[in-house]
């Protein structure tokens, strides 16, 4: 890779207590204790990297505001400052966030779709919208997947563009957003977004070399179980 470039870790939080049926967006459980487990396994795994590639840690970590997120960002920073590195502190945003389903937030599927039958202005949503890349729910605040993606783009891009060369910065957030993210970074083809997923809390690096030229530096996509959804 050329001097100077910035590394960025894209990390799925770890397991959580999510409600069943429902789109996870912005669900506010907490993580399980597989969740908590993971969190700390992504921690030593970052630190390796660190040593490896002698790359520094920017002391901040970035996080959605969603509860599974911050905590798989403080169990990889214990670890991290365990082991020497400094972490002053877990900034969280919602430009992070998983695609928002507005005002039917933390609804299950089933009830999204009532609503909709229910509510004249609307029409029946297309089969398999949950997963949808270019679909929007026409409720309040609602985006659409690429969408999402667009947003955490440009944050993770901001985030690099402000980072020290040879660093490498956490963000942790959620899978289907910065799948969408890495479209629109130029990684992912959108074809190939609903045969991908992500490892909770393990980490995906990238390289950001400038002038918006991004690369795959390490770690793996998860490939997409047939009865897995394409969601968070």
């Amino acid at each position: 890779m050329p001097d100077g470039a910035r590394y960025i870790a894209l990390i799925r939080h770890g397991a959580y207590h999510q409600k069943p049926g429902a789109p996870s967006a912005l669900q506010p459980f907490p993580l399980t204790e597989d969740g908590l487990a993971q969190a700390k396994a992504c921690g030593e795994a970052l630190n390796a990297a660190l040593i490896r590639e002698s790359w520094t840690l920017s002391p901040v970590i970035h996080a959605s505001h969603q509860l599974r997120a911050w905590q798989t960002a403080e169990g990889i920073a214990g670890v991290l400052r365990k082991a020497g590195h400094a972490v002053s502190d877990i900034a969280e945003t919602p430009r992070l966030a998983e695609r928002s389903v507005g005002a039917v937030a933390n609804l299950t599927a089933t009830e999204i779709e009532t609503l909709l039958h229910l509510d004249p202005r609307y029409d029946t949503p297309p089969a398999g919208w949950k997963s949808d890349s270019h679909y929007r729910l026409p409720f309040q605040d609602a985006e659409s997947l690429l969408e999402a993606g667009a947003r955490v783009a440009n944050h993770l891009t901001d985030v690099a563009e402000a980072a020290a060369a040879e660093s490498l910065t956490l963000c942790v957030g959620h899978g289907a957003s910065f799948r969408h993210a890495a479209h629109h970074l130029g990684l992912l083809a959108l074809g190939d977004i609903p045969q991908l997923s992500m490892h909770h809390a393990q980490p995906l690096l990238l390289c950001y070399m400038g002038d918006g030229r991004w690369s795959h530096f390490g770690g793996a996509w998860k490939q997409r179980q047939r009865q897995e959804t394409h969601l968070d």
